[in-house]
């Protein structure tokens, strides 16, 4: 697969927005659970770039911000490569591929990833033989302590994609 050069910058930027923003939100004392300060990039790649491009910033996020911070721990980690990775993988193939507007897209590609999440939690108990915490409770955990950064990424996210999208097209005018 081969990618454009345009397409590699703006990927290695949110990329690094990936791992500069969880530690401004940890710096400021703030749970990154609240604000889902990874989810972000990684939701604008997949968007911006599509499915492929979007999978990987959903993946190297979290491993790099994981060897330079610590955060995210293990086990939760795990957890979040596969929620980020699907997050771009899903938000890209949907709005790249399918051709789904935007906002939709976006939603959709949020909960799929939780869903991919709450999977990884339930595989990571069993697997380990740990207690798996009832999933309502852990869906009840992920999606009302992450309101405000849920209602966040609605409505940042497809302002940011809106922006950008305008402005590539005034350019190739």
């Amino acid at each position: 697969m081969r990618f454009k050069t345009k397409d590699l910058v703006t990927a290695a930027i949110l990329l690094a927005l990936g791992i500069i923003l969880p530690m401004v939100v940890h710096m400021s004392g703030i749970n990154g659970a609240i604000f889902l300060p990874m989810h972000i990039p990684v939701l604008i790649s997949g968007l911006l770039l599509g499915p492929a491009l979007g999978f990987i910033v959903g993946i190297i996020s979290p491993v790099i911000n994981h060897l330079v911070t610590g955060m995210p721990s293990i086990p939760t980690i795990w957890i979040m490569l596969v929620e980020l990775s699907i997050y771009g993988l899903i938000s890209g193939y949907l709005y790249r591929k399918v051709k789904m507007t935007l906002t939709p897209s976006l939603i959709v590609s949020m909960i799929i990833g939780r869903i991919g999440a709450v999977l990884m939690v339930t595989i990571l108990g069993i697997g380990f033989g740990l207690p798996v915490p009832p999933i309502d409770v852990y869906i009840k955990g992920i999606t009302i302590t992450s309101l405000p950064g849920i209602v966040i990424q609605i409505i940042l996210i497809p302002m940011i994609i809106n922006a950008y999208e305008k402005s590539n097209s005034s350019l190739s005018l």
